[in-house]
């Protein structure tokens, strides 16, 4: 450790209080993809105090705040949607958000890593450029992935992102990318005709069995995808009809299909809608497939010999592990998209209990699920930028390697 990572360490242990007080304001207003405006506002007038440049609105809600500059330039990531949970304790009562996935703890992360980062001492010596990026519907319609095509990650070498443990992980803090799932989302929309469901059915076109014969062929399917290959299908049906003595005209489904690699994420989508199409014909109904947003499956990237470095300096052997290629999240984010256009140096962490989109999620450790992945940020950007060219050179050369391995 350095005298520069000491001092950074020290500031946020300073910090700690307002670090846990802007995690707790941001956990008890969450809100839906992209209608994160009061926790925008709040990560921007965060930024704006600590005299970084800001700007905001970018792909509706997102915030991102530039500190120095130079050839060098090292994104820190934070997501700032919440999800629908509305059986948590903590949800809202209008919007059911909840934050059931610990996405305020990104943030408090991100704000810690500001606050150490901005310190006069540390920001004359950064040899980059830092861009904490807030970033919008993570859960819902791909937030980073629209930045992307909208120009926003220009100029950026490399990533660094956290989450809490997406598996179950004794281990306070764990090191590397896991391998998730792809994940395309569509609307459905299953066309018939009404008609009285007792005096005329037989003038009726009834959606929803043309529905339920297509779920069944998704059922049946299952057996045709490889275990390996981590397919998951999966919806729910948003209407279903509108009266009990109407034949449905119209059924609507909002259906999400998964994979580990695009080729079985490609296969489960054509049986999806092969499916549909068959259940359609059928009934003598219609069908339409209206694709929301998709995410590309993100691969495996071990540990970096200056992750695990950092990681000794915060907590003993037995509270740090490493992602290996057995690991497996099911699980989709749009930080797949984002990995096969820069490095990405990903690691998780606990001090949460309960499943990760559940009433039972909860913050039990405030240290580890807060100041713990502040302390991991700012450090990986001080590295990154700190070691330069080589650092970034040898991550772009895995990139490299990691897009030749998708091909193939």
């Amino acid at each position: 450790m350095d005298a520069m990572e000491r001092f950074i360490l020290e500031v946020l242990q300073q910090q700690r209080d307002r670090i846990v007080a802007f995690a707790r304001d941001i956990y008890r207003h969450p809100e839906l993809s992209d209608q994160e405006h009061r926790t925008a506002q709040t990560v921007a007038q965060a930024f704006s105090s600590l005299g970084l440049r800001v700007q905001t609105g970018l792909s509706g809600t997102g915030v991102a705040a530039r500190l120095g500059g130079g050839r060098r330039c090292v994104a820190l990531l934070g997501e700032l949607d919440a999800i629908r949970c509305p059986d948590h304790p903590d949800a809202d009562p209008v919007t059911g958000a909840a934050h059931a996935c610990g996405h305020h703890a990104q943030l408090a992360a991100l704000y810690g890593a500001a606050l150490a980062l901005t310190q006069p001492a540390v920001r004359e010596a950064l040899g980059g450029e830092a861009l904490f990026f807030a970033v919008p519907a993570e859960e819902k319609y791909g937030g980073k992935c629209r930045l992307l095509r909208e120009g926003a990650f220009d100029g950026v070498d490399a990533a660094v992102t956290h989450h809490v443990h997406y598996v179950p992980e004794r281990a306070k803090l764990l090191l590397g990318s896991m391998p998730n799932n792809g994940v395309r989302f569509s609307r459905v929309r299953v066309t018939g005709r009404a008609a009285h469901a007792a005096g005329a059915p037989h003038e009726g076109v009834n959606a929803l069995s043309a529905t339920t014969l297509a779920l069944s062929a998704i059922g049946l399917q299952r057996e045709t995808y490889r275990d390996e290959d981590g397919v998951r299908v999966h919806g729910i049906i948003t209407r279903g009809g509108d009266a009990a003595n109407v034949v449905p005209a119209q059924v609507e489904l909002d259906m999400m299909v998964r994979a580990k690699n695009r080729r079985a994420l490609e296969d489960a989508w054509e049986k999806t809608c092969r499916a549909f199409s068959a259940g359609a014909l059928a009934m003598d109904a219609s069908v339409q497939m209206e694709p929301l947003f998709a995410y590309a499956p993100m691969r495996y990237r071990a540990a970096t010999a200056w992750q695990k470095e950092i990681a000794a300096l915060l907590l003993p052997p037995g509270d740090v592990a490493e992602v290996t290629p057995a690991h497996f999240n099911p699980t989709s984010t749009d930080v797949g998209d984002l990995s096969e256009r820069m490095p990405v140096y990903n690691f998780t962490t606990g001090g949460f209990e309960g499943a990760l989109h559940s009433a039972a999620f909860r913050m039990v450790d405030e240290d580890t699920a807060l100041l713990l992945p502040a302390r991991m940020m700012a450090l990986s950007a001080w590295r990154l930028l700190r070691q330069g060219a080589r650092a970034l050179e040898e991550a772009s050369q895995g990139l490299q390697d990691g897009a030749m391995a998708r091909e193939t």
